[in-house]
């Protein structure tokens, strides 16, 4: 019976103690601290479930797509590569490509039409100088493919700048005349205006803002569009510049002259209008017309003969 007693006051003992310190020391001690530790840090760095989410493309063809579109561009010549990324900055990109990029495609196109060119031409059973001169057109095709979508997209962006540049110097010079600087000036003309040209404007007025100076940003955004009418905008604008003269009235002088280009190639285009439909007049209209109207006594005169 003691030893029963002595048993019961030991676990109760025991139980109030193991209470005691659940509730006032630290809950496992050293050991569930570090664990703890772990968890917070493991729940704060990033895992690779939001690696695995990511597309198969994101995460596989565009790195893969980068790191040979770098080893190529390594094995091309230097001047090619600013011919490539001058006429891609003159088209404001081509799909988010950079230079390496457009050259590896330019690559993959010439390499996938030789071997559809010479696979087509080896099941014909062709000669092989047939499929040596098929495959060479495929590569020369496929290589050209991308220059000629890059030269159609750079010739339909300088229409368009061209088309607004009038409008976007009405812009500048109402707002430099209001009060504003140049700076504020092109501010104000994006907000008013989109398009290739503001987008031009707005990275000179970017590179002007980290350091570089008008000048030399002017200058870069004649060469980089090589469009003359902007081109020759910006060397009134240098030549202002230099000789201290008022930018309100270069703009006024600029936007008067480029309002007058405009009425101009409108005027030439519509005197160019009246020889391009002799062509289609002739070929396709002056017949229907003869057809109509001499048709019917044509076969008249042939009905009266047979009769006879």
């Amino acid at each position: 019976m003691a030893l029963l007693i002595a048993i019961m006051v030991s676990v109760t003992v025991f139980a109030v103690i193991w209470l005691l310190g659940a509730a006032w020391l630290p809950a496992g001690g050293e050991v569930a601290a570090r664990l703890r530790a772990l968890d917070v840090l493991a729940a704060a760095r990033p895992d690779g479930d939001g690696e695995l989410d990511k597309p198969f493309a994101q995460r596989v063809v565009s790195p893969l797509a980068g790191s040979l579109a770098r080893s190529f561009g390594r094995l091309t010549p230097a001047a090619l590569r600013r011919v490539v990324g001058e006429r891609l900055a003159a088209a404001g990109g081509f799909g988010g490509l950079g230079t390496d990029g457009f050259l590896l495609l330019c690559g993959l196109s010439a390499f996938m039409f030789a071997a559809a060119s010479g696979g087509f031409a080896f099941l014909r059973a062709a000669p092989a100088g047939r499929i040596l001169a098929l495959t060479a057109l495929g590569l020369a095709v496929g290589a050209g493919l991308p220059l000629l979508l890059l030269r159609r997209k750079i010739a339909a962006r300088k229409k368009d700048i061209q088309k607004a540049l009038p409008d976007a110097l009405d812009i500048l010079t109402v707002s430099i005349e209001a009060g504003l600087g140049f700076d504020g000036a092109l501010a104000k003309l994006a907000e008013k205006m989109k398009g290739p040209l503001v987008d031009e404007f707005g990275r000179m007025l970017q590179e002007m803002r980290i350091g570089v100076p008008r000048r030399e940003a002017l200058h870069a955004l004649g060469q980089r569009c090589a469009v003359n009418d902007l081109s020759l905008f910006t060397s009134a604008l240098v030549q202002a510049d230099q000789l201290g003269v008022s930018i309100g009235n270069v703009l006024r002088v600029q936007s008067a002259a480029m309002r007058e280009k405009r009425r101009q190639r409108a005027q030439e285009k519509a005197m160019k209008a009246p020889v391009k439909m002799l062509i289609p007049l002739v070929l396709f209209i002056f017949p229907a017309i003869f057809v109509v109207l001499v048709g019917p006594a044509a076969i008249r005169v042939v009905t009266m003969l047979m009769n006879r």
